[in-house]
This record gives structure tokens, sequence and C-alpha cells, in this order.
């Protein structure tokens, strides 16, 4: 699985690890994300939410029984707009 793979899936759902950020306190959050808009992710983390600006992170994501590495700014834009980019 490579980046065109991962930046084609729906990301909802997905388990994700926060492994570099701009904002220290995003680094080391591992939840599941519950939404996405154009230029952020909303983590659950326990009970909590924790919205995390795409281009200011790389994301460590579990895709299948695999986990991508994937800086944030290749995912930035309308998640339905870049499902469909081939």
């Amino acid at each position: 699985m490579n980046l065109k793979d991962v930046q084609r899936k729906e990301l909802i759902g997905r388990e994700i690890e926060v492994i570099c950020s701009t904002n220290k306190d995003n680094v080391g959050i591992i939840g599941k994300i519950i939404d996405e808009t154009k230029h952020t992710i909303i983590v659950k983390k326990d009970n909590a939410k924790k919205t995390i600006i795409k281009k200011n992170v790389t994301l460590r994501i579990k895709m299948n029984d695999k986990k991508i590495v994937v800086k944030g700014k290749a995912l930035v834009g309308r998640p339905e707009d870049r499902i469909k980019k081939r």
C-alpha cells in the first residue's frame, strides 16, 4: 500500500497515531478518526475529541493489517474530492 492508496481511501473509522507535529501537544495522540474536513481531522481519544490540523502533522495510519506513515499535507483537501482523484 502506498500514498496514493491511502489518499483514495476513506479515513473515518481508521486508527491513527500522531508521530510528528508542529504542536507538541498533539504528538503521541492515538485514536480513531471520527470526522474529517478539508484542513482537519477529528480524533476520538478515550472520551475526548481532538481536532488536528492536517498540514502540521505526520500520521501513522492503520490500513488493513499495515501501518502507513503519511505526511498530513498529502491529505489536505475535501475528503470527497481527494477520494475521487485518480
